[in-house]
């Protein structure tokens, strides 16, 4: 038997689709040098010898996958609520991320940022830093030394944006894009560079020539935003006269899915060709549903996408966001499904407590390979929740558990995870 085997014991809960929610009283959740090898009503004879660690009547479920999330802006989650996205940016976004030219501050910021996440459910995620080369290498220094797997992206961005925070150039951008992803593949295994331009708006053309140069050299990942604001989708149509819609402002310069693994954030207000363009290129949407109440975007047709077959998974998006909990994001995902509902379109049903924890686990999970599931051969991410501090538990099942978790769980509620198979809290 590897050295490396061992079970967890408890009531498990985890996803196979999005209309198919697998759960086991008293199971046995095997992992087998990182991966999961199955899933157990008794422990099959040849595990006899395995080490089993008893949760009792703790929850276990795949670890939860943020899609999009902002760690500059971490330090001020919570404020500022009242303006729009565009103005937000202007008047509290880019100050902030400027201070990150400080190492030192860096360093301290975002180690309270990475604290966090590592007490979260949260196992995996897509994180966009800022235009810093040294400050994005320290966060993911922090986030190696912690344990998580992340795609982190330094931002592009020279246009559009103070003199204090903005690339002085598209060759110094490429310049430094390049430095950054060089010393990242030397220093970190677990965490790994995605490009990341700020925006359309953001960037110049000629910085995206020169990314789809680095993504063909480096084969990386790549994300951003699409269609989150109305003011914001008129503003890349006056900057962008060759694009018919958004998406084009990407797939132009090679930049929309396809040989690029994708994920674009929002998608709010994205029309029949620009869904055509997802579904086509393999792209996935991260649905920020509180972000995109806070700073007053809208709300994202998230079932229309389902039905196309797009794929969809669950972002945070802090500072949009106010909080990194994604059973936050899994709450506000249904009621603004709701509200999209009764208010706006009667076609197109409300998400449900399983679908949104598909989302949030295997349906994101999925950019990242086999990740987000306990089927078999999918990497051992692993994540207890005590819910005994809930009243009234007696005759629910695990799936009416998990539900009433989503609404009513609380930070501290998070006892133990595992990423690939090694524990990290």
């Amino acid at each position: 038997m590897k050295k490396t085997t061992f079970a967890l014991k408890g009531d498990i809960c985890y996803s196979k689709s999005l209309t198919e929610l697998i759960t086991l009283e008293q199971g046995y959740v095997i992992c087998e040098d990182g991966v999961v090898e199955g899933v157990y009503h008794k422990l099959p004879e040849k595990f006899k010898e395995i080490e089993v660690v008893d949760y009792g009547n703790r929850l276990i479920i795949p670890g939860l996958i943020d899609l999009h999330m902002h760690a500059p802006q971490y330090t001020y989650r919570g404020l500022h609520m009242d303006l729009e996205l565009l103005e937000w940016l202007n008047s509290y976004t880019f100050p902030a991320e400027a201070k990150y030219q400080d190492q030192e501050y860096a360093r301290k910021t975002y180690g309270r940022f990475v604290d966090r996440m590592v007490k979260s459910a949260t196992t995996r995620a897509c994180i966009f830093g800022t235009i810093h080369v040294e400050a994005t290498l320290i966060l993911m220094e922090l986030l190696e030394k912690a344990g998580m797997q992340t795609f982190v992206g330094k931002l592009n961005m020279d246009r559009n944006a103070p003199d204090y925070l903005r690339e002085e150039s598209p060759q110094q951008s490429a310049i430094d894009t390049r430095r950054w992803i060089e010393e990242s593949r030397k220093r970190f295994v677990k965490n790994k560079p995605m490009l990341t331009p700020r925006f359309t708006p953001s960037v110049t053309d000629e910085v995206m020539v020169e990314l789809k140069k680095i993504q063909q050299e480096y084969h990386l990942p790549f994300q951003s935003h699409l269609s989150e604001n109305r003011g914001e989708i008129a503003w890349v149509k006056e900057l962008c006269p060759y694009a018919d819609y958004y998406a084009q402002a990407y797939s132009h310069f090679g930049l929309f899915g396809g040989d690029t693994p994708t994920v674009m954030a929002h998608c709010i207000y994205s029309g029949e060709e620009e869904i055509k363009d997802m579904k086509t290129g393999g792209v996935y949407i991260a649905h920020c549903p509180e972000s995109n109440m806070n700073v007053v975007a809208g709300i994202a047709p998230v079932r229309k996408y389902l039905q196309e077959g797009l794929h969809v998974g669950l972002g945070s998006d802090v500072a949009g966001g106010a909080t990194e909990n994604l059973f936050v994001a899994m709450m506000h995902a249904i009621q603004a499904s709701k509200l999209r509902w009764r208010l706006v379109d009667e076609t197109l049903a409300p998400l449900t407590a399983p679908e949104v924890f598909y989302m949030a686990t295997k349906g994101g999970g999925e950019f990242f390979g086999k990740v987000g599931s306990f089927e078999a051969d999918y990497e051992f991410d692993a994540v207890i929740l005590d819910d005994s501090r809930i009243p009234d538990q007696e005759g629910l099942t695990i799936e009416e558990r998990l539900e009433r978790f989503i609404y009513l769980n609380q930070e501290d509620d998070v006892k133990a995870k595992y990423v690939a198979g090694n524990r990290v809290l």
